[in-house]
């Protein structure tokens, strides 16, 4: 028996033999030429004529003698050396290189509270109406606009869902008696409010908070018709929910913008008003009898309550057009 047996294999047209034992197998041909040639054994494949044919690594029969494969041709498809490091070159340089992530600057939140959006164009003044025939009715036009977005009285109305389809200023001269002034007066439980903003001489504007604490006083109206103590309590409660969200008088700010504050002269007045309140109207005087007649009659009750409810829809309208906007009942 031969002490070793020759292996003659070709490739790129070269041949090459090498010595193995006689019980050597053909997964020692390849070792052996990864050791010699450089050439891993994945990388290998044997053209064996005739009859085996294709033979890849690992093999469909690793032990495959190599004493069987003297009698035939053998050859070795694979890359030389050299093409296999350009292969592997080439293979690195297409892979994508990897971008250390860069940290984006952080754009600043847009965020806006569209359930408060809403409530606030459901729970407010459908209309505001200054009295056209009074001089300079746009002074007043803004003295009920700066009522209507007062940081308190909006978040008190969206506390107790208040919903007043005319805020309006009234005729002193139309409410003043020998025996009183009429400050406020509250139609149909939030139908209208009427205010009385102007001084008697119709020189200039009462005090600001005085005419607020009147509308706290007409906005419990709107739940209770008689001055019980259900009533008071309310009007307490509105009072002091106003006073607690006036952030310019030390509560909490409620927007992050200053309100617009008309430089009116006389919107400050030099008196302060007192007095009791009886039927629904909070009257100044002794004898506190209920006053009569409306100082927005002249404009007509229909085309009033027209105007209001238009103005509600439009508000309404405004504040669905919010992400995920919710219907709330007036």
């Amino acid at each position: 028996m031969a002490e070793t047996i020759s292996i003659t294999f070709y490739h790129h047209g070269n041949s090459h033999t090498f010595e193995f034992p006689p019980d050597s197998t053909i997964s020692d041909l390849a070792e052996e030429i990864f050791s010699s040639l450089s050439i891993p054994q994945a990388n290998q494949k044997f053209m064996i004529t005739p009859k085996l044919g294709l033979l890849k690594y690992p093999f469909p029969d690793p032990v495959l003698s190599l004493s069987s494969l003297l009698n035939k041709k053998v050859v070795l498809l694979a890359p030389l050396p050299s093409e296999l490091s350009s292969l592997s070159e080439a293979s690195a340089a297409s892979k994508p290189r990897q971008r250390s992530p860069q940290l984006k600057s952080a754009a600043p939140a847009r965020h806006r509270d569209w359930r408060k959006a809403q409530d606030e164009a459901t729970y407010t003044f459908g209309t505001i109406i200054p009295l056209p025939y009074l001089p300079n009715p746009e002074k007043s036009r803004r003295f009920l606009e700066r009522l209507r977005d007062d940081a308190g009285i909006k978040a008190s109305m969206r506390k107790h869902k208040f919903s007043v389809g005319v805020l309006t200023e009234m005729n002193p001269a139309e409410h003043t008696t020998h025996e009183g002034r009429t400050l406020g007066l509250n139609r149909n439980r939030g139908e209208a409010i009427e205010l009385r903003l102007r001084t008697d001489a119709y020189d200039g504007y009462r005090d600001y908070k005085i005419i607020r604490k009147t509308l706290c006083h007409e906005l419990a109206h709107n739940v209770f018709g008689e001055h019980d103590r259900n009533f008071w309590d309310l009007t307490k409660a509105i009072e002091k929910e106003v006073e607690e969200n006036d952030w310019r008088s030390g509560g909490h700010a409620l927007t992050d913008q200053e309100f617009y504050n008309p430089d009116d002269s006389g919107v400050e007045g030099e008196h302060m008003d007192g007095g009791g309140w009886t039927g629904g109207e909070f009257v100044l005087g002794g004898n506190n009898r209920p006053s009569h007649g409306s100082a927005a009659q002249g404009l007509g009750r229909r085309e009033l309550m027209a105007q209001a409810a238009e103005e509600r829809m439009k508000k309404q309208r405004d504040a669905n057009r919010g992400p995920n906007a919710e219907n709330h009942p007036q």
